[in-house]
């Protein structure tokens, strides 16, 4: 029997519908079998099956080949404000139980993840930056911004001020303006600087929530930092794209020997060094502006000196049709980083783009090790922090790669 629903329904190819009973939110525009007339963008659809059976109510996204994404599949759910409510009480509560005392800088909600389709939020302690990458979404935001302080107000966070970084180009796909800037409201104070300063594995960084990169900061990394710091000690470290240098200081606080921190961005090294600096550990630090692909063959000539090498490249990939290449780039450094390390050296490295998989990843290593000559010893395979929570019925909310080896 078919659904009788107040949304406008939605029917979608077989394919579609085994996917969504899997539990993936997304109904892309070429699955759809039957739509009605007239729809509005933004509003909330009901999906079906051929059969005429209910699915699920998301938004309706018309620019975007993410034609519908699903927030619910309970066909008694009005989705009013208390619904978006529990969602983010359930974000909060999530966060306060896995980040326990890194809850005051954590990535507060994370998309589908928390089954908040195209809304990232990063709490940098009491300022929220915020991304909205849905038309639906962005429909309500203001809903959305007003409940995140409400609800944080109830564990005692007065949030001082809500950034939009609407800068990231994917809201051209869904139709949406990018802009960037302090969000303004009744309920909110006059907002405060953008600059602002954050505590991570005791290590203290200056965040630009503004003008960084992302939402100012990388917060995904936080644990794996921490897992350098643990073996760095004694050490020389080579930090590589080392951007705001956090695994650099992170390196030099678990009481490395002493570390080169390099990026290919004068303003990152620059950054860098600042924090060095704020955190009292630019006597065992140095900072270099080169292009690491140039830089590890030159290093291998000159028989630098190195027992362990960070690799945290940006992400060389953001599309199956550039894997090829990605893998070529990645084996390229991994490859470099293996010949220049000692017998008995460490290696960590990692990958940001969730289209080069880990089994990918793991093969391009194993690959640049062969050609290098040596072999790995696996000390931890690891992924984002939980804050960075993955659904493991959907692919692309895993996306980070991080292993550390012994070059043996």
């Amino acid at each position: 029997m078919k659904a009788k629903r107040n949304f406008p329904p939605y029917v979608i190819s077989k394919k579609a519908e085994n996917s969504v009973k899997a539990g993936h939110p997304w109904v892309y525009c070429d699955e759809i079998r039957n739509a009605p007339e007239s729809p509005v963008n933004g509003e909330l659809a009901d999906v079906l099956s051929e059969k005429g059976s209910y699915l699920g109510t998301g938004f309706l996204s018309l620019n975007s080949k993410i034609r519908i994404r699903i927030l619910s599949d309970n066909a008694n759910e009005t989705f009013s404000d208390e619904f978006f409510r529990r969602r983010i009480r359930y974000a909060i509560d999530y966060r306060k139980t896995v980040m326990g005392d890194d809850f005051s800088s954590c990535r507060l909600v994370f998309g589908e993840s928390d089954g908040l389709p195209g809304l990232t939020v990063d709490k940098y302690e009491d300022i929220l930056v915020t991304q909205v990458l849905s038309f639906g979404m962005d429909r309500i935001k203001d809903t959305i911004f007003r409940l995140l302080t409400e609800e944080l107000a109830k564990d005692g966070v007065s949030v001082s001020g809500i950034m939009e970084r609407n800068d990231a180009a994917i809201r051209k796909l869904e139709g949406l303006e990018q802009y960037k800037g302090w969000y303004k409201a009744d309920f909110l104070p006059e907002p405060p600087s953008p600059v602002t300063e954050i505590t991570e594995n005791g290590v203290r960084y200056e965040v630009d929530v503004e003008n960084g990169q992302k939402t100012g900061f990388f917060l995904d990394q936080k644990y794996n930092r921490l897992a350098v710091s643990k073996i760095a000690k004694g050490k020389k470290v080579l930090d590589c794209f080392t951007h705001t240098g956090s695994f650099a200081l992170n390196a030099a606080r678990g009481g490395a020997a002493h570390v080169t921190a390099v990026d290919v961005s004068q303003f990152a090294v620059d950054t860098a060094r600042e924090n060095a600096r704020r955190n009292g550990l630019e006597g065992t630090m140095d900072f270099l502006c080169a292009d690491v692909f140039d830089l590890l063959p030159k290093l291998y000539e000159e028989k630098a000196d190195y027992d362990m090498i960070i690799l945290d490249p940006p992400a060389f990939t953001k599309s199956r049709k550039t894997v090829g290449s990605a893998e070529r780039g990645y084996k390229e450094i991994n490859y470099r980083a293996m010949k220049l390390l000692p017998r008995g050296g460490y290696l960590a490295t990692c990958s940001c783009s969730h289209f080069m998989e880990s089994r990918l990843f793991v093969k391009m290593v194993m690959s640049a090790a062969k050609d290098a000559g040596v072999q790995l010893k696996l000390i931890e395979a690891r992924q984002q922090a939980p804050d960075h929570p993955i659904l493991l019925n959907v692919p692309e909310t895993d996306y980070l790669k991080f292993y550390l080896f012994q070059v043996v």
